[in-house]
């Protein structure tokens, strides 16, 4: 699981851990296990989300594990063409190369531990695809995609689309250097990531070194939730287990800690986690399909405008041979 690595961890800042005097670490309150499922035209995904009450997550809405899978020459998959509304999509690849584009001009390739952002806002088409090399190739591929909720205010925002290159993302170690962390977006002990945030949030992908522990401050006023990519280990104060497509919601607090397992018989395997957070919006949602709103009228709006024509146009593309004028 490249994402991004370093050479020498020591030489990255340190996270300042929570003082265990004042601040209180945070209990796990559920761990659920993932379903697997299809997505797109195929592709394997598993569903973080699946049985988890909206309240515990909000402020994000859906989360797939896309892969981990190792594609045979044809069989990369991805999306057609197809529209979003009152919400973010964040899609970050851990390996292999996914192609974006969308009707207002965003797009390009993201590939190991790179990051596209795309507000839907007011509305926005848009098509995810693997290249056309990777499909002949095959080859590993593996990431997530991440929907984070806009308040009704924002719901109509105009679209916008961040491209995040992998090494522009804060790299952090824990005190002791077992652990290497990822700040996409949000920040982390005043660390703060490149991805720029209507709703207030933190994202972070964290590698613990066998037997390694990292114990993580937290805003108090944002909820927090752990996905295990790949490894196994424990999760909260009371040592909970987790593995491999597996999600922790956690209680109130100061505090996260997170730990790779250790076994009396030899050397564990590390963990790889993804830790979100954000600030509640705590209003009503109305999602169906593509769009997330807030009411059932509005769902309605939104399927009528989709079919109007209003939420954007599919580029045209270039033909070999042919001139666009």
């Amino acid at each position: 699981m490249p994402a991004v690595t370093v050479d020498d961890i020591l030489l990255l800042p340190r996270i300042s851990e929570p003082d265990p005097a004042v601040a209180r670490d945070r209990q796990v309150l559920a761990v659920t296990t993932a379903p697997s499922a299809f997505e797109g035209e195929g592709f394997p995904v598993r569903r973080a989300f699946a049985g988890v009450d909206l309240g515990a997550l909000d402020p994000f809405i859906h989360m797939d594990q896309m892969g981990e899978v190792d594609y045979a020459p044809g069989e990369p998959k991805g999306t057609a063409w197809h529209p979003h509304r009152g919400f973010e999509t964040v899609t970050y690849i851990i390996d292999g190369t996914f192609r974006h584009q969308d009707s207002n001009g965003g797009g390009g390739l993201i590939t190991n531990g790179d990051t596209q952002w795309m507000t839907a806002g007011g509305g926005i088409l848009h098509i995810e695809e693997p290249p056309e090399e990777l499909v002949v190739s095959g080859g590993l591929f593996h990431g997530f995609q991440l929907w984070v909720n806009l308040p009704a205010r924002l719901k109509m925002a105009n679209p916008r689309y961040q491209d995040i290159r992998a090494g522009q993302v804060a790299l952090l170690s824990s005190p002791d250097g077992g652990t290497l962390v990822r700040v996409i977006a949000g920040e982390v002990d005043g660390h703060a990531g490149p991805g720029v945030t209507h709703t207030p949030i933190t994202l972070l992908h964290a590698t613990l070194e066998p037997g390694a522990q990292l114990r993580l401050p937290w805003r108090a006023d944002f909820n927090a939730l752990g996905y295990v990519l790949a490894g196994s280990g424990t999760v909260g104060h009371d040592r909970r287990p987790v593995r491999t497509g597996q999600l922790a919601v956690f209680g109130p607090g100061d505090g996260i800690t997170v730990a790779a397992g250790s076994r009396a018989d030899g050397p564990s395997e590390g963990i790889d986690i993804l830790v979100l957070g954000g600030e509640p919006i705590r209003e009503p949602v109305a999602a169906y399909g593509p769009f997330v709103m807030n009411t059932r009228d509005e769902l309605v709006q939104a399927f009528e405008d989709f079919q109007a024509g209003r939420l954007g146009t599919i580029p045209a593309e270039p033909h070999p041979g042919h001139d666009v004028l």
